[in-house]
């Protein structure tokens, strides 16, 4: 039911058999996204992500992509709250005032979550994500991939995102474990190439 699906840039995952796949980067790090029908990129963004999809995103702190780090952290990582703020402040951006209100957080460690953004509603499954929130809810983790450096560089962050079926849905606790592994035994996606 399951196949590995791998961008060029070497992010890649499981995810349902016979689906469609696109990889992208930019300043901020890369993605994968997948879904059953043809993604494009167009003007308006990426197509074919309405409905059920997956999105995973290696998130890089070394450019633009270290406030959606920030903001990150401040929403689901408490340990690492006052670096946040820190890197806010230098954008004048508000610092989140914690998790997003109707999300619901399972922690596997102090850099691990595991997350639930129901159904319409904002939360960190759609959080500056081509995946809109619509009438399935998004499951997934976000795993902050190492620490805070000697230089007081953030470190990367993995965020992933699963909207299936409800037919499919049972595909997405195997598809988190897995994610979470691989970031564990350090094969992390997007690390290995």
């Amino acid at each position: 039911m399951l196949a590995y699906y791998k961008s060029a840039d070497g992010i890649g995952l499981f995810a349902p058999r016979g689906w469609y796949c696109e990889g992208a980067s930019g300043s901020s790090g890369y993605a994968l996204y997948l879904s059953p029908k043809p993604i494009r990129d167009s003007q308006s963004g990426w197509e074919g992500l309405e409905g059920v999809a997956i999105e995973v995103d290696h998130i890089t702190s070394a450019a633009s992509g270290r406030y959606e780090i920030a903001e990150i952290m401040a929403r689901v990582f408490p340990e690492y709250r006052a670096f946040a703020a820190r890197v806010l402040e230098g954008i004048d951006r508000p610092l989140p005032p914690g998790p997003y209100p109707r999300d619901t957080l399972k922690y596997q460690s102090k850099t691990v979550v595991e997350y639930k953004t129901p159904a319409q509603t904002e939360g960190l499954g759609n959080m500056d994500s081509w995946l809109k929130k619509n009438d399935t809810p998004i499951e997934g983790a976000a795993i902050m991939l190492g620490d805070i450096d000697k230089y007081g560089d953030a470190p990367d962050v993995l965020r992933l995102s699963v909207r299936l079926s409800a037919v499919q849905a049972r595909l997405t606790p195997v598809i988190v474990r897995d994610v979470e592994r691989s970031a564990v035994i350090g094969a992390v996606i997007g690390i290995r190439k």
